[in-house]
């Protein structure tokens, strides 16, 4: 199971930045989805999610805040089967231009852009938006604050 720290990335606006995915070899198989991605040697999972966030949106500027959620899925991508165990992380930040220079050779294949999106229009995206409760989890997370312990997510797999 591969270890993944993601982050809910909020600006002083309170939007959340996505990442627009794709299949690299079928384009219209497409998806918003959180940034972050796999620990690397003998990093923190927190460590992790700042690199992570540096590397595919260009941010630095980040404040780094509590697990909110955690779930494990299961999904193919560029012709295998990925299965994760995710922390989702809430961080905050000033910084709201962004950069896809960092990204891998696969990211470069499979993202095509990104973008802050308030909580009413997660609500009522058409798109796919992973994780799945994304929209309902942001609006308690916005009215609520953060949770006592990390709130554990369905299994999703694909």
């Amino acid at each position: 199971m591969r270890r993944v720290a993601r982050v809910v990335l909020l600006d002083p606006r309170d939007r959340i930045l996505l990442l627009h995915g794709f299949e690299p070899d079928d384009p219209a198989d497409d998806w918003w989805f959180t940034p972050g991605g796999g620990v690397e040697g003998a990093e923190t999972r927190a460590e992790a999610a700042l690199r992570e966030v540096a590397e595919e949106t260009g941010i630095t500027d980040v404040e780094l805040g509590p697990v909110i959620w955690q779930r494990e899925c299961s999904f193919p991508f560029d012709g295998r089967r990925w299965d994760q165990d995710e922390w989702y992380y809430l961080a905050r930040t000033r910084q709201t231009a962004t950069s896809l220079t960092g990204l891998t050779w696969l990211e470069r294949r499979s993202v095509a852009g990104l973008r802050w999106w308030t909580s009413a229009e997660v609500s009522a995206a058409r798109e796919t938006v992973y994780p799945t409760r994304l929209a309902e989890l942001l609006r308690t997370l916005l009215v609520e604050g953060p949770p006592s312990a990390p709130v554990v997510l369905a299994r999703e797999i694909v």
